[in-house]
């Protein structure tokens, strides 16, 4: 594997998504704390550098198959994924895992109490992803498409109202950083989306869609932190350096 001495987890990620999985084998957050460097993890971790190189090298040197590069995309055209992709899917979701984690609650409760502690955090996250995801929707995406259609119509962009598009960038990514800590606890109250032994089937498809929806999040903050928001910020520094 080449730069990795350079390259941060979040870069490594981008450039081939598959990686994301080793990182996830060994417990990485390559999306919310994707600028950390392969050596700073291993420290800090108590990890061996060179056998995480060697899983990552093996995974690299595979061929990739049809996976999309999105660090390729044009950003408008990433935003439309993201937007069709992982904030709609956000949005169907939430309502079917609160009605599930509600009815585990009633019925195991009593023998599993951890499942209070689930709901209470996923009922959190889901007010606040709305939330976060309305602000996305409504100021810092039209004001990146903006500046894409400026670049290419070679149009004065101006100036917007957050000063700087590292403003709303920087409250995205630290509700970013909270949403990711709140998902680590479900992780851990959940023993990692494991179901106990007594678990009926509604139990193990709780438990199950509540782990894709992790997976889908932290693809989803990849997108953005490691790919959308450092292209963002570059094309607004080119726009007010021309």
């Amino acid at each position: 594997m080449n730069d990795t001495k350079e390259k941060t987890i979040g870069q490594m990620v981008a450039e081939d998504y598959r990686t994301a999985q080793i990182f996830k084998s060994h417990k990485i957050d390559f999306c919310c704390k994707g600028n950390r460097t392969l050596q700073e993890v291993v420290k800090k971790k108590g990890l061996d550098l060179e056998t995480l190189r060697e899983e990552l090298d093996i995974v690299q040197n595979t061929h990739k198959g049809d996976q999309p590069d999105f660090k390729t995309w044009p950003l408008d055209l990433l935003i439309d994924y993201i937007e069709k992709k992982h904030h709609r899917y956000v949005e169907q979701q939430i309502p079917i895992l609160k009605q599930y984690l509600n009815k585990l609650c009633h019925v195991h409760g009593n023998k599993h109490p951890e499942l209070f502690g689930i709901f209470e955090h996923f009922t959190a996250s889901a007010g606040e992803l709305a939330m976060h995801m309305k602000k996305e929707e409504l100021v810092l995406f039209p004001w990146i498409r903006k500046m894409v259609s400026s670049a290419q119509d070679e149009k004065e962009l101006g100036h917007p109202q957050f000063g700087t598009v590292k403003n709303p960038i920087q409250m995205m990514m630290e509700e970013h950083d909270n949403e990711g800590e709140r998902f680590r606890k479900i992780a851990t109250l959940s023993n990692d989306y494991t179901p106990p032994a007594d678990a009926c089937n509604t139990y193990r498809v709780a438990f199950s869609l509540l782990q894709e929806f992790e997976d889908d999040l932290h693809r989803h903050i990849h997108l953005e932190n490691n790919i959308l928001f450092p292209k963002a910020e570059i094309l607004e520094k080119r726009a007010l350096n021309t």
